[in-house]
């Protein structure tokens, strides 16, 4: 337990499972009120009461893919909370995605994709930034992939996708700054989650073989760069991106 976000509230979207989970547990560790946003409904009210310390954790169903959603979540968490401090834009399809050839990606597979990975950031961001804004103060931090640095083949639409997150918080941190807020990524290796999983314990063997440190990587690996781009220590970093997969690409 820490106080190094004491005060701050943290809306992370996909929070109710996986890497998301991980980070929300850290920011409560840290002090912060948290808003777990999850199309899984369900569980991310019954991740929020696990996780709850003295009413810091609420649940809320959140479509990031649509507008009236997103917006809702935003509402529900200044009604809560009274702020919005930080914003961590996780949710991303990924479970349920085979690999295969470009040829092979089907239309509504690669709009699915773009919609839930670019689409539902960037409406997030129009959702929380007014209150950023108001308060001048406001820290953005989007969940990229490090299979966007290794060019890794067969998810073509998820790797694109991920990319475009870079961009994204690059062009996006120039329009906040002038706001008081910064925006950042990072760029997480292959992570052991029940999603990743699902293309093969190969996978996370071949990473293992290829990085620096010889160890598999769980989502717990993440969170100190998390809480350390949702606090103070990172005020005066915008627009880049961290990547932490244990040497599996040097960036």
């Amino acid at each position: 337990m820490g106080d190094r976000l004491k005060g701050r509230v943290v809306v992370i979207t996909g929070a109710a499972r996986g890497i998301g989970r991980a980070m929300a547990e850290a920011c409560i560790g840290e002090g912060a009120a948290v808003t777990i946003a999850d199309v899984l409904g369900d569980l991310a009210k019954e991740t929020a009461q696990a996780l709850n310390q003295s009413g810091q954790a609420i649940g809320v169903k959140t479509d990031v893919t649509r507008w009236e959603s997103v917006q809702a979540m935003a509402t529900a968490t200044l009604e809560r909370f009274g702020r919005i401090d930080v914003l961590i834009n996780n949710a991303a399809m990924l479970s349920g995605v085979p690999r295969t050839s470009f040829e092979e990606i089907s239309e509504a597979d690669w709009d699915k994709m773009m919609a839930i990975n670019v689409k539902g950031s960037w409406l997030c961001c129009r959702a929380t930034v007014p209150q950023m804004r108001s308060q001048r103060y406001g820290k953005i931090v989007n969940i990229s992939s490090d299979t966007v640095l290794s060019g890794v083949p067969g998810l073509l639409h998820y790797v694109s996708s991920k990319g475009a997150l870079v961009a994204f918080t690059r062009s996006l941190s120039r329009e906040l700054g002038p706001g008081g807020i910064t925006v950042n990524a990072v760029a997480p290796g292959f992570t052991e989650t029940p999603a990743a999983m699902e293309h093969g314990a190969e996978a996370s063997e071949r990473n293992i073989r290829d990085r620096a440190l010889k160890r598999r990587q769980v989502p717990e690996d993440l969170v100190g760069t998390i809480v350390f781009l949702a606090s103070a220590d990172s005020d005066f970093m915008t627009g880049q991106l961290l990547t932490v997969n244990g040497g599996y690409v040097l960036h």
